[in-house]
C-alpha cells in the first residue's frame, strides 16, 4: 500500500478507508445480530435464559420478546461499530505502513498493526460497547395483550435508548469511569484477537493470490485481486483462529459490563482477575470461561468473513490499493 504525500490526497484516503471499515463493520455485525444478542445472554447467564442452548436460545428470544427481539440493541450496535470499525481498518493500514517502513516489510508486522488497530478502535468507542451490551442483556418480554407495545418498547429509538443508558451509568454507578469497566480484559482479548484476525487475513490472501491464482483471484488494471468467494473463505479461516485465545477474556468483560443491573452480579465488578476466577469457581470451564463459545464459532466465522470481504469490496469500489504486500 502506497499512501500518497499531499495533504489533499492523505484527507481522500484517510475519509475513503474510514467509509470502507465503517461499512464493512456495519455488514457484518448486522449480519449476525441474532447471534451476537444470544451470546450476550449466555455469557452472563441471564435468568430468562441461563438454561438455553444456542438454539433454543433464539426460539425462546422470538417466542419471548417477538422476531425484532434478534435485534435488541442493534441500532447501538450500529451507532458504535461505525466508528469502530472504520478506526480499526484505518488504523491497521497506517500502522502497518509506518511499522514496515522501521522494521521491513514482513507477515509479522500485520500482527502487531493488527493487535495496535483493535486497542485503538477499543479505547474510543468502547462505551458504546458498554451500553449496546446492557441494552442487548435487557428482557422486555411480550404477551398476547401486549405484544406489539412490548416489541415496540424493545426495539425502540435507539438514540434514547443509549443516552437513557450512559447517564443511568454515569449517575448511579461512579461517573465517568463507569462507562469504562471491564475495559482491561477487552485490551488484553484485543492483543491476540484482531492482531491474529488480520495477521490471518493477510497470510491467507497472499498464500491464495500467490499459489491458487487461477481460483482465487480476479485481474483488476494491473494486479490481481481476490474474487469474492476467496475473500470469504479467507475471512472465515481468519475468525476460526482468533477465537480460542481471547474468549474467556470476553466473558470477563460482558460479566464485568453487565456487574451492575443485579445486586447477584455487583461481585464481578471489582476486576479482572476477580471476575475470572468467581466464573471459573461458580461454573467451571466449559459452563463459565468459555460458556456461548460454540455460538460465539457460530457467529464469529461468518462475521469476520463478512467484515473483510466488505472491507476488500469497498477498497475495490473507491479505488484504494488492495495489491498484497510482504
Amino acid at each position: 500500500m502506497s499512501l500518497a504525500t499531499s495533504p489533499k490526497n492523505d484527507i481522500n484516503f484517510f475519509a475513503k478507508t474510514l467509509l470502507a471499515g465503517g461499512v464493512a463493520g456495519m455488514t457484518s455485525k448486522t449480519a449476525v445480530a441474532p447471534l451476537d444478542r444470544i451470546k450476550i445472554l449466555l455469557q452472563a447467564h441471564n435468568t430468562h435464559y441461563k438454561d438455553h442452548g444456542v438454539f433454543s436460545g433464539l426460539r425462546g428470544i422470538v417466542e419471548k420478546e417477538r422476531l425484532l427481539g434478534l435485534y435488541r440493541g442493534n441500532g447501538a450496535q450500529m451507532v458504535r461499530i461505525f466508528p469502530y470499525a472504520a478506526v480499526q481498518f484505518l488504523s491497521f493500514e497506517i500502522y502497518k505502513k509506518h511499522l514496515s517502513q522501521m522494521f521491513g516489510v514482513g507477515h509479522s508486522i500485520k500482527f502487531f498493526a493488527g493487535s495496535m488497530a483493535g486497542v485503538t478502535a477499543v479505547m474510543t468507542t468502547y462505551p458504546l460497547d458498554l451500553v449496546r451490551a446492557r441494552l442487548a442483556f435487557t428482557v422486555t418480554l411480550s404477551t398476547p395483550d401486549t405484544g406489539i407495545k412490548g416489541a415496540a418498547q424493545a426495539t425502540g429509538i435507539e438514540r434514547f435508548r443509549i443516552i437513557a443508558t450512559m447517564n443511568e451509568v454515569l449517575r448511579h454507578e461512579g461517573g465517568f469511569r463507569a462507562l469504562y469497566k471491564g475495559l482491561s480484559p477487552t485490551i488484553l482479548a484485543m492483543v491476540p484477537h484482531a492482531g491474529l484476525s488480520f495477521y490471518s487475513f493477510e497470510r491467507l490472501k497472499h498464500f491464495a493470490l500467490q499459489y491458487f491464482p487461477e481460483f482465487s483471484s480476479n485481474q483488476q488494471k494491473d494486479r490481481l485481486v481476490l474474487n469474492f468467494p476467496a475473500k470469504l473463505i479467507c475471512g472465515g479461516i481468519s475468525g476460526a483462529i482468533a477465537q480460542p485465545f481471547s474468549y474467556p477474556l470476553d466473558v470477563a468483560r460482558r460479566r464485568m459490563q453487565l456487574s451492575m443491573l443485579n445486586p447477584e452480579t455487583y461481585k464481578y465488578s471489582k476486576n479482572l482477575i476477580t471476575t475470572l476466577m468467581i466464573t471459573y469457581r461458580e461454573h467451571g470451564i466449559y459452563s463459565g470461561l468459555y460458556r456461548g463459545m460454540s455460538i460465539n464459532y457460530i457467529r464469529a466465522v461468518p462475521m469476520v468473513a463478512v467484515s473483510f470481504t466488505a472491507y476488500e469490496v469497498m477498497k475495490q469500489l473507491l479505488g484504494l490499493d488492495t495489491s498484497v504486500d510482504g
